[in-house]
């Protein structure tokens, strides 16, 4: 395939700012490859990274590339790969770990011990390294997944989204087939984790939150009952209900606030679980007492760990979940701030943006 030398990229210049610049095409090193990036999918973590920055993200102002929900064609491999072929279709996972730290070597490499050290061989691409909202970018054979056939690249974005829903009952060890399980929180994890759930065989999916558009979303794809506490709705009452009193399986906290995880701590049946699958802006104030009284087992997921994009595009493929609803809008690269102001003030219903750097 014909590669250009330079390409268009939208850059992380200062604090807030993202400009579309020409920048230098990048060469795949050992064990990469380069792959032309066809879509990539904006998320609140990339919001977090414009505005505040994570640990381990390149300076602002270095030019920096984020996006990491991206798939496309591989057009270039790099020393020593063997695992695909130019032309082939992929998607990717956010983390590459060093393979060499205690976390990674058990398994654990979303929360690599050398986050951000690329000496030491991490990437976490949009995070720490350059990732897709540009035309070209490089990965490592490790964080590749083949397309199915049946699914598009768009489709393709959101892979990333089903493989934290799915580590995130991966976690706790995923078997919900009879249980009752709430999720707190419509965003597109949470709308996620609803599906997920129901194609586990959960009988009772319960999804909260506070945006009616939304939660009409979480009806059409399989929430079988829906509570909107804007609308003075008490998910505690609905879940005691029909559970005889007793309580929720698992709940997941997809909100990411205290009074989320609060709600979660009530709804939670003695013995159960809450997952953690949000992250909280703010320090968290809740009454941890509830939870010893009722011997509720407390899980935290980072990221989409374990391989599960790989299990994502798979259940994706085989129609087990279908997460089509949740693209609402796409945007060619020259308009990525609009891109950005339609998702964080979710325009016209906004769910996933999705952007195309080929135009």
């Amino acid at each position: 395939m014909s590669i250009p030398e330079k390409m268009k990229a939208a850059c992380l210049v200062a604090k807030g700012k993202i400009e579309v610049k020409e920048v230098v095409v990048p060469k795949p090193g050992p064990g990469e490859v380069l792959l032309r990036v066809e879509a990539c999918g904006v998320c609140g973590t990339d919001v977090e990274i414009r505005d505040h920055g994570l640990p381990g993200q390149p300076l602002f102002g270095e030019h920096f590339i984020m996006g990491h929900e991206y798939a496309g064609t591989v057009v270039e491999l790099g020393e020593g790969v063997d695992e695909f072929n130019v032309g082939e279709r992929v998607a990717v996972e956010v983390h590459k770990g060093c393979g060499r730290c205690y976390n990674c070597i058990m398994g654990n490499y979303t929360v690599c011990l050398n986050y951000g050290n690329k000496e030491k061989g991490h990437a976490a691409g949009g995070m720490t390294v350059d990732g897709g909202f540009a035309e070209y970018t490089v990965n490592h054979v490790n964080t590749l997944y083949r397309i199915p056939d049946n699914i598009s690249f768009d489709y393709a974005t959101l892979a990333t989204t089903a493989g934290c829903a799915l580590y995130a009952f991966n976690i706790f060890g995923g078997y919900v087939a009879g249980d009752t399980i709430v999720v707190i929180g419509p965003g597109p994890v949470g709308l996620t984790l609803v599906q997920v759930g129901r194609g586990l065989g959960a009988d009772n999916v319960v999804l909260v939150g506070t945006r009616k558009s939304r939660l009409e979303v979480g009806r059409k794809v399989g929430a079988d009952y829906v509570v909107n506490v804007k609308e003075k709705e008490d998910p505690i009452d609905i879940v005691k209900k029909i559970t005889n009193g007793f309580g929720a399986h698992v709940v997941f906290d997809a909100a990411g606030t205290s009074s989320s995880l609060e709600t979660a701590l009530d709804l939670a049946i003695a013995g159960g679980k809450i997952v953690m699958v949000a992250f909280y802006k703010d320090p968290v104030t809740v009454n941890m007492s509830k939870a010893v009284k009722k011997q509720i087992q407390l899980y935290t997921v980072r990221g989409e760990g374990r391989r599960n994009v790989g299990r994502a595009l798979s259940i994706m493929a085989q129609g087990k979940i279908d997460l089509s609803p949740l693209i609402t809008h796409s945007f060619p690269l020259e308009e990525i701030d609009k891109a950005f102001d339609t998702f964080v003030n979710r325009v016209d219903n906004a769910i996933k943006v999705v952007i195309h750097p080929q135009g």
